[in-house]
């Protein structure tokens, strides 16, 4: 099977080699956890072997997502520049031929298969970050959308990495669409350790790949980009808030209660109080 490198090697060792062609590929996770990253490192894995790369953006501009390339040493605005790379702007409303007036699904499509045909034909990598903008005033669309992305740009030989955001405060309904058509799941988390914040990769499922079953940490390294640290376990009280903390917490909402109760007994009393006078009155 031919697979395709992520360009991030340890990544690729732990989906035995690579993302196989063909494949549509969701990375999920809570903002700031390292998706946006990972799929440049992916698109510019793609330049360096001559891939036809598409990157659609909804959530940043393209000069951003240019500026973040660079930061790492990936020179996206030279690959613009030179008719190698695309990058569709679906955020800005710019006036131009590469961007999105608004978030459609079709109009998504049919302009990453116009940017196929600019760019040439053959092995192509697409990125959407993130896919779920499409469908965060409807969620229900969420499964049809994703399947209607994947069945049509499956015969246009694409490669696809599309990230789902997740949010604490949000409902993770907004990933499931893309979960269920996904050929592979990259779920990338983040949790606050000792007052630090630490990043985690995980791969749940990569269709006809013996993948690793274990989470890595992850770091992001200036002119580097995303670097995997190594296997961990995390248990439950590694994830979770210590006792003592958790134990001062419950403390001060008891301690708030007990401030409140007067003044709500108080109101109460006062309303009782006006509505015997009312029926008084009345009588």
């Amino acid at each position: 099977m031919e697979r395709l490198s992520t360009g991030v090697p340890d990544i690729d060792s732990m989906i035995a080699g690579g993302i196989p062609r063909g494949f549509l590929v969701a990375c999920t996770g809570e903002p700031g956890t390292g998706k946006t990253i990972f799929s440049i490192h992916f698109i510019w894995e793609g330049l360096r072997v001559g891939d036809v790369c598409i990157f659609v953006t909804t959530e940043e501009s393209r000069d951003s997502i240019i500026a973040q390339a660079s930061q790492f040493g990936f020179d996206f605005k030279k690959a613009l520049e030179d008719g190698k790379l695309i990058v569709i702007d679906a955020l800005m409303g710019l006036e131009d031929r590469w961007a999105l007036r608004s978030l459609d699904i079709e109009e998504l499509v049919n302009k990453v298969i116009e940017a196929k045909k600019a760019l040439g034909y053959g092995r192509a990598r697409l990125v959407v970050d993130s896919l779920s903008a499409f469908w965060l005033d409807k969620p229900a669309m969420a499964r049809k959308y994703s399947y209607f992305v994947k069945k049509v740009l499956a015969k246009w030989d694409f490669t696809i990495v599309v990230t789902s955001q997740y949010a604490i405060t949000t409902s993770d309904a907004f990933g499931f669409g893309v979960e269920h058509i996904a050929d592979g799941i990259i779920r990338f988390r983040r949790f606050v350790r000792n007052g630090v914040l630490r990043r985690y990769v995980l791969i749940e499922k990569m269709r006809q790949t013996p993948h690793s079953l274990l989470m890595h940490e992850i770091t992001v390294v200036d002119g580097k980009g995303l670097i995997v640290l190594g296997p961990v376990r995390e248990r439950k009280e590694d994830v979770t808030l210590p006792k003592q903390v958790s134990d001062r917490i419950v403390a001060a909402q008891k301690k708030k209660e007990k401030e409140l109760l007067p003044n709500i007994e108080n109101k109460r009393s006062k309303s009782q109080g006006n509505s015997h006078v009312q029926k008084s009155s009345k009588t």
